[in-house]
C-alpha cells in the first residue's frame, strides 16, 4: 500500500499516468512520453518505476489517433497540487494546448493516486466518480479530484499501473489495482498493447 503524509514533509509514493497520440517538434507520441518522464526527473522528481508503453485505442473512440500510454511510480515530498503543477508545466514545456476535454493532445499527464489521500474529500471525490458519462464528457472539475476518478473504468490506465503498483488500494473502492484491472471486461484490456 502506498504511504500518505498530510504535511508531505516526508516523501510520499504518487501513481501517474502518461499519454499522447500526436507527434510534435520532440518526437513521436513515444518519444514525447519519455522525454516528459526526463523533465519531471531533472525538476526533481524521483520516478521509482515506469510501466511498460502501450498502445491504447482512442478514448473516447474515433476522438483522434490511437494513443501511448504509460503509468510511472514517483516517490516526492511535494503536496498533490504541487505535483500536478509541475505535471502542468511539463505539459506546456512539450506543447499540450488545452482546447477540448477527451481531444487529440501531444501529452496528457494525469495525477492518478496520492498515497491513501482522497481529495478534494469523499463527498466531492463521490459526486466526480459518480457523474454520468455524458456530463464527464463537458465538465471538468475545478479542484484536484485523487484519486483520478475514473481510473477504475479505464483499461488504458489499469494495465500500466499494474505494472508498476498492482498492490495499490484504492482507498475508497478498497480494491487493488490487479482488481480492478480484473473486473473489466477482457476485450477491453486485450485492446491495450506493449509496444
Amino acid at each position: 500500500m502506498l504511504q500518505a503524509s498530510g504535511a508531505c514533509k516526508n516523501s510520499v509514493s504518487a501513481i501517474i499516468g502518461l499519454g499522447s497520440n500526436l507527434s510534435s517538434d520532440h518526437g513521436s507520441p513515444l518519444d514525447i512520453l519519455q522525454a516528459a518522464l526526463g523533465l519531471l526527473a531533472r525538476d526533481g522528481v524521483e520516478i521509482q518505476s515506469v510501466s511498460r508503453f502501450y498502445a491504447t485505442p482512442c478514448f473516447p473512440t474515433g476522438a483522434g489517433p490511437d494513443y501511448v500510454n504509460a503509468a510511472a511510480l514517483l516517490r516526492v515530498t511535494l503536496t498533490p497540487k504541487d505535483i500536478l503543477s509541475r505535471l502542468h508545466g511539463v505539459e506546456q514545456a512539450l506543447g499540450r494546448t488545452r482546447i477540448a476535454r477527451w481531444g487529440q493532445r501531444t501529452v496528457d499527464l494525469d495525477l492518478l493516486a496520492f498515497g491513501d489521500e482522497i481529495l478534494p474529500d469523499l463527498e466531492g471525490y463521490e459526486y466526480w466518480r459518480n457523474l454520468p458519462i455524458e456530463a464527464q464528457s463537458k465538465r471538468a472539475p475545478e479542484d484536484l479530484i485523487v484519486p483520478h476518478p475514473r481510473l477504475q473504468d479505464r483499461a488504458f490506465v489499469l494495465v500500466p499501473m499494474v505494472d508498476v503498483a498492482p498492490d495499490w488500494v484504492h482507498p475508497v473502492l478498497h480494491q487493488s489495482t490487479r482488481q480492478l484491472l480484473d473486473d473489466l471486461e477482457p476485450d477491453e484490456v486485450e485492446q491495450i498493447k506493449p509496444l
